[in-house]
This record gives structure tokens, C-alpha cells and sequence, in this order.
């Protein structure tokens, strides 16, 4: 069993309890899917966004949190159903681990963070603050990995034309401008209408109304998946 530091434990990413599932070895090394944190407190949704690993709340069992301890005072009534906790991890070359941030709600500060799949339906995840006082705990598998998809692949959406505009024209006539619709606005977490999911994007929470769907498509990660 790994351990925490103070903050660390008592944050969605808490330490806790671990069962087994009956997710096949075939999903052993994938950290995708949803992922119950160890004092089933909210599940976390993993997914690959244009190569890097991001997760975030998507069930949480006291609904209507708030990101209250944010040090940035804008961001403290944002929702934390649909919250990033994982934040642009990198794949860790020749292993099957994931390096780079979680965000820890307890005290609003980010941790440098790896983590890692333990066969097919646990999933290791480590913190350490400023190089040290390093913790850890084990989520659990509560759906099984989402497969890649054009919004997983292309997060931040397709290449915009300079100034909304481009140009149509015969050979030899001067060409006519051609207002180009600007892409529909992102689904935001707090929405009811329906959402975008990736195909073969099947949770547990999808049968209950899943409010957070494709995770890449969120404005907080698309704007950082280049």
C-alpha cells in the first residue's frame, strides 16, 4: 500500500482501498478508462488527448463541488465535476508509466506525478512535492480503456483560416471571398445538452447521464493539447 503526504490524502486523489474487477489481462499497460480513486469519492475519467495523458473528474459522489481552493480566485466557483486532475503526462520512454502533473483540490497546489497500470484494472499514481515527501495510492477500473478518435487526436480543433476568410475563383478572375462559418462552440461540463463522445466510448456513467463525455473536447484541455 502506498501513502500520502497530509494534503495529498485528503484531495480527490486519496488514499484507499483496492478490488479486483473483471477487466481481461488484454487491457493490461492502458491507463485509459474511468478510474474509481481509493476512498470512492469520485471517479476519474483517463484519456489520451494529441499523445499526452489527461484526466478528469467525471462522477464525483457529492455532486456540485467547487474548485474552492484554487489559488486563482477566477477559477474558485469552477465546477469540479469535469475538473483536470492529471494534467500533460508524457509516456515515459521503454516503460509503461506516464510523467507529469496532478492537481490536488485539497490545497490547490500541483504535484509533479507518474503514473502507472498494474495489470489490467489498477492503476499506480505517485506525487511527490518539489522532488520529495513522494506518496502515492491506487485507483481502481470502473470502465474499460477509450479508444483513440479524431476529437482525441486534434483536441484543439482543425487549422483555422486567416481572418475566417477564403478565397474561390475561376483561372484568370479575381477571386471572391468566402465567409467561412466559424466551428461550433466546445461543450462546456455544466451543459444538459448532448455531448460529443468518442466511438466506442462506453462508460459506466454514460447509462445514468454522463455530463462530461469526450474529455478532450473540454475547454480546460483542449486549449493546452497542441
Amino acid at each position: 500500500m502506498l501513502h500520502c503526504p497530509p494534503n495529498f490524502t485528503r484531495s480527490l486523489v486519496v488514499c484507499g482501498i483496492v478490488f479486483t474487477s473483471g477487466f481481461g489481462t488484454a487491457l493490461a499497460a492502458d491507463p485509459t478508462g474511468d478510474w474509481k480513486v481509493a476512498d470512492e469519492v469520485a471517479n476519474i475519467r483517463v484519456a489520451e488527448c494529441n499523445g499526452s495523458m489527461w484526466g478528469v473528474v467525471a462522477w464525483e459522489k457529492t455532486p456540485g463541488g467547487r474548485d474552492l481552493n484554487n489559488p486563482d480566485v477566477s477559477l474558485q466557483s469552477r465546477p469540479t465535476l469535469g475538473m483536470p486532475i492529471l494534467i500533460d503526462m508524457k509516456k515515459k520512454t521503454g516503460a509503461d508509466q506516464w510523467e507529469g502533473q496532478v492537481y490536488n483540490a485539497k490545497d490547490g497546489k500541483l504535484y509533479s506525478s507518474t503514473i502507472k497500470p498494474v495489470g489490467s484494472d489498477k492503476l499506480e499514481i505517485q506525487g511527490c512535492v518539489l522532488g520529495f515527501l513522494c506518496g502515492g495510492e491506487t485507483w481502481t477500473r470502473v470502465a474499460p480503456p477509450i479508444p483513440s478518435s479524431p476529437s482525441n487526436s486534434m483536441a484543439k480543433g482543425p487549422p483555422k483560416a486567416a481572418s475566417g476568410i477564403k478565397t474561390t475563383g475561376l483561372p484568370g478572375q479575381p477571386a471572391q471571398p468566402k465567409t467561412v462559418a466559424p466551428p461550433p462552440a466546445p461543450k462546456t461540463t455544466g451543459s444538459t445538452g448532448p455531448k460529443t463522445v468518442a466511438p466506442g466510448q462506453k462508460t459506466a456513467a454514460a447509462a445514468s447521464g454522463d455530463v462530461v463525455g469526450d474529455i478532450c473536447l473540454l475547454p480546460d484541455i483542449a486549449r493546452f493539447a497542441h
